[in-house]
């Protein structure tokens, strides 16, 4: 029996005279949203997206919808897209963090709610503290910046697919020395030292990096050219020489150089002093005769380590040089898994995928992954209907991307047999099984 006192009717009413007025059928949808009908006030949202697609509330109004009737599928498909696209309010925030949390992700749900939680202070008192395990609401003030701009990476080697090898060598040269210091305080080894991970570009070196210093929850300091050039004389060496000691005040601590080979070159090739001021000033502060670099951890990534200074290769410097190869099959389905972690997603078959984007760098099948998306967006836009990712949405993108990779084995191959006499490129000519 229809109640002749439900406020909807006069609603309703109304809106066959108006059919185009938005707000009008935005307050349906968010009447029948508080009463808990929530297929019914999804069907509002989306005939008012049809006639106002960009509208922001409508679209969140109709992400609540579909979290509370469980879609939380085609809900992420909506509030990711509003965060790709800039849209961080804490309502937004907090949204995503209730569907992660119920995906099972919490570690980043809680990422999300403390963003939220610096914009509104009064969503402390939300129930999202103690379901997400947090038994003080003040453990999700907003994250401060660390002394001196020293970063906390909040990733760790599960967060990097494949690349064991290369892990293990960072273990045995920089974690371990750390968790096991006695052991190799015994064996007269010291703690530190430095790394460098040359390959194809887009395979994770940075990234790998920062999960080191997450591994063994040191301080991390990413070096570019613009923290250490300087236009003046002198001033370059100088503000190199602060970057070291800003990792040494602060132990332990993961100093980081990224495109190394800017900053190493070769000083034959160096026509000005001042390059090859900066290269022995780099090279006194790697040696740590005057001041100690005692768990200090020195990564360095290059696609170009043929033109880096070969002073940097001896031992107590860059002793360890480790290439990074593009993922293998194994490990391309796990960057893929990673990468559509969180995504609505339908019965994914990575390893299919895996086949199919053979030669993809990390940043190759991050591509893949973002343009399938973007077509999943293109379609939900117009139909309103958000739906998952499928394999074959996967394979498509896969088939319009060219592994990036293949210039560099061009170039990287000539140096490997014309210019390898110390066997340094002996890894990149067993990975092209030369």
């Amino acid at each position: 029996m229809t109640n002749s006192n439900d406020p909807l009717l006069a609603l309703r009413e109304a809106l066959k005279f108006s059919p185009d007025n938005i707000p009008l059928r935005q307050h349906i949808a968010d009447t029948l949203l508080n009463r808990g009908e929530a297929a019914a006030a999804a069907i509002e949202f989306q005939q008012a997206l049809a006639l106002a697609p960009a509208n922001l509330d409508l679209k969140l109004g109709l992400a609540r919808a579909f979290y509370q009737e469980e879609k939380d599928s085609a809900a992420l498909v909506i509030i990711e897209d509003l965060l790709d696209r800039g849209e961080t309010s804490a309502t937004i925030l907090t949204l995503h963090a209730r569907l992660l949390m119920r995906s099972g992700d919490s570690h980043t749900a809680a990422q999300q709610f403390r963003k939220a939680i610096s914009q509104d202070p009064s969503l402390q008192d939300s129930e999202l503290v103690d379901r997400l395990g947090v038994k003080h609401a003040e453990s999700f003030e907003p994250d401060t910046p660390s002394p001196e701009g020293i970063e906390k990476s909040t990733i760790c080697f599960e967060d990097v697919g494949g690349m064991e090898t290369v892990k293990e060598e960072i273990r045995l040269k920089i974690i371990y020395p750390l968790t096991h210091a006695d052991m190799y305080r015994a064996y007269g080894k010291s703690i530190g030292g430095g790394i460098l991970l040359y390959g194809p570009p887009g395979c994770g070196k940075t990234h790998l990096a920062r999960a080191t210093a997450g591994e063994i929850r040191a301080g991390f300091i990413p070096v570019g050219l613009n923290d250490i050039l300087d236009m003046w004389i002198g001033n370059s060496e100088k503000n190199l020489h602060q970057l070291f000691d800003r990792a040494r005040r602060n132990q332990p601590s993961v100093l980081f150089f990224d495109e190394v080979d800017a900053l190493a070159a070769s000083r034959a090739d160096l026509r000005q002093s001042s390059g090859k001021q900066l290269i022995n000033q780099f090279l006194t502060e790697l040696d740590g005769v005057q001041y100690s670099n005692e768990c200090v951890l020195i990564l360095a990534a290059t696609n170009a380590p043929w033109h880096l200074d070969t002073a940097f290769r001896r031992p107590g410097r860059f002793d360890r040089i480790l290439f990074v190869p593009p993922p293998d099959a194994a490990a391309r389905a796990s960057i893929l898994r990673l990468l559509c972690q969180g995504k609505p997603i339908s019965d994914l078959d990575y390893q299919f995928l895996a086949q199919k984007t053979d030669g993809c760098s990390g940043s190759d099948l991050k591509l893949v992954v973002d343009l399938a998306v973007e077509k999943k967006l293109q379609a939900a836009m117009k139909t309103g209907i958000p739906e998952p990712l499928t394999t074959k949405d996967l394979a498509t993108a896969a088939s319009g991307v060219k592994p990036s990779t293949r210039e560099w084995f061009r170039t990287a191959r000539n140096y490997a047999i014309h210019a390898n006499q110390d066997g340094n490129y002996d890894e990149i000519l067993k990975y092209l099984k030369m």
